[in-house]
């Protein structure tokens, strides 16, 4: 395992995540996006998009032959054996890259944002959980101007992630994304530098 203190970054669908992570980089540190991760792995050729086209067949491609992630999240937004299968291909080989791509960190801590971390049960992975957190209305109301999708459909989602009141339960550190920029920059800015702390004293 590497020095490099593993600050992993949730929060609910619409908590602000991404402006967060941006934030964070802006004082220089890594960060390492599982999202990103998973879309890497599914381009055409990867082993892992060959296993999806094996379970669930070529109709999940378009006429590209590119995964379609429209069909794909059609099959298995309601079918929970489907989604089972679909993240017993992916889930391993995500963290597989993390772990490869914190290798190669050479800072003291870096922030590897996982937007289903409760989910998938990872919170042992890493040494500290910074959870962007959010009242329920505000993720619909900022996905719903985000995304211009209906509010039965984020409702869905929401309600198939863990619970806000799950994510507060692991959470290290919390970040109230309701509050203000300037409010928001300054509790960036400490946890930066809490960060940095924490990892001197582990490596002394």
């Amino acid at each position: 395992m590497t020095n490099t203190l593993r600050v992993a970054l949730t929060g609910g669908i619409g908590s602000g995540k991404s402006t967060v992570a941006s934030k964070f980089h802006g004082f220089g540190t890594p960060i390492i996006d599982s999202d990103v991760i998973a879309r890497s792995l599914v381009t055409r050729g990867e082993p892992c998009l060959n296993a999806i086209i094996n379970e669930f067949g070529k109709g999940i491609l378009d006429n590209r032959g590119e995964l379609d992630r429209t069909k794909l999240s059609t099959i298995i937004f309601n079918d929970s054996e489907a989604k089972r299968k679909l993240e017993e291909i992916l889930h391993p080989a995500i963290y597989q890259e993390i772990e490869r791509e914190v290798s190669n960190i050479d800072y003291p801590y870096c922030l590897v944002a996982v937007p289903l971390l409760i989910e998938t049960k990872a919170t042992e992975k890493f040494d500290r959980i910074l959870l962007v957190d959010v009242p329920e209305e505000k993720q619909l109301a900022r996905v719903l101007e985000r995304d211009k999708t209906s509010i039965n459909f984020i409702s869905e989602i929401i309600k198939n992630q863990a619970s806000r009141d799950e994510r507060l339960k692991y959470a290290d550190d919390i970040i109230d994304n309701s509050a203000q920029v300037e409010e928001l920059n300054n509790v960036v800015e400490k946890l930066h530098r809490q960060y940095l702390e924490i990892s001197e004293l582990n490596n002394t």
